[in-house]
């Protein structure tokens, strides 16, 4: 069996990595975002280091530059990180020079799933689940849970429970690391754990962090008050990030859902915001409807909480 699964549905890309039944690693692709791995044909907006280049209406900064290359001039980029939420400058997408000719990103190894499916692998894997912790921001384990908080400078992932400090710190190491790894996190994070005196102790929580996220990466000792750095590739955005455009997260989540009904025609009901959002694609309503058989319509109803959209027979 492949390691990945891939589905390609509407408005997004899923794929996801399975072992014993649960999801592991997940990447959800946005329609209309380049692809880290993507060599495109760009102009060079602004030399100097660091540069930018435009391809397809979309800006691509460059960290190291252009060197040999003046403004205005034609190049070939590599993207080296897509699009992450966010207004911020330096969340634009990334890209290098390239020598390569133009090509999409290099294909996930994998099965891809027909969509709909007869059976809902990722569902059966989790995938609900995995979309409540994005949109919480938390962990749940045994005696204690991770908060997890995207933000300009970081992911932080606190760390709260009822265990004796030295066993949470422990089980939230274990369980900091594989949900870095499920849940796509890339970049600067810091892990805040529960003050341990011991020199022994906070060695005993990086090691068990080493032992579960793979390489590569780079990390700090735990310090005194408990806190380790960590530093990993970025290449796309985490689930946590794409849940904190809510109504556009919740909108992709329903379209999913519905697409998983019996034949027939639906109406979405969902929060205002969501259903503003479906109503701005109506490529997706379409693609839907072709999918279930049926006339897709929609209905507002403020009173649905923003992640409890559904599908109703008209």
């Amino acid at each position: 069996m492949p390691d990945w699964l891939i589905e390609r549905g509407i408005g997004e890309t899923r794929a996801v990595r399975i072992e014993q039944d649960e999801i592991v690693e997940a990447q959800i692709l946005l329609d209309g975002v380049t692809a880290a791995g993507t060599v495109l044909e760009a102009r060079l907006r602004q030399a100097g280091t660091p540069a930018i280049a435009e391809a397809k209406g979309q800006e691509f900064l460059l960290p190291k530059g252009a060197r040999g290359h003046a403004e205005g001039s034609l190049v070939r980029i590599e993207v080296t990180r897509e699009a992450i939420p966010g207004t911020e400058p330096w969340k634009r997408p990334l890209a290098r020079l390239a020598g390569e000719e133009p090509a999409g990103a290099p294909p996930i190894d994998g099965e891809t799933l027909p969509f709909p499916a007869p059976a809902d692998r990722l569902e059966a894997a989790g995938w609900s689940d995995l979309l409540e912790e994005a949109r919480s921001g938390i962990v749940r384990f045994e005696g204690g849970e991770l908060r997890i908080s995207p933000t300009p400078a970081m992911t932080l992932i606190d760390v709260d429970g009822t265990l004796p400090p030295e066993q949470l710190a422990w089980q939230a190491a274990a369980q900091a690391a594989r949900a870095i790894l499920r849940h796509g996190i890339g970049g600067s994070l810091g892990i805040d754990f529960p003050t341990l005196t011991g020199k022994a102790q906070r060695q005993a929580i990086a090691e068990i962090i080493d032992s579960i996220l793979p390489q590569p990466f780079e990390r700090t000792a735990v310090n005194g008050f408990g806190f380790l750095q960590i530093v990993r590739p970025r290449r796309h955005a985490s689930l946590f990030e794409l849940a904190q455009d809510r109504a556009a997260f919740e909108a992709r989540a329903i379209v999913r859902r519905a697409a998983f009904e019996p034949a027939g025609p639906k109406r979405l009901a969902a929060h205002p915001a969501v259903i503003a959002v479906l109503g701005s694609h109506p490529g997706w309503l379409e693609a839907l409807a072709s999918q279930v058989g049926g006339a897709v319509t929609l209905r507002a109803d403020a009173s649905i909480p923003i992640h409890g959209g559904y599908a109703e027979t008209p």
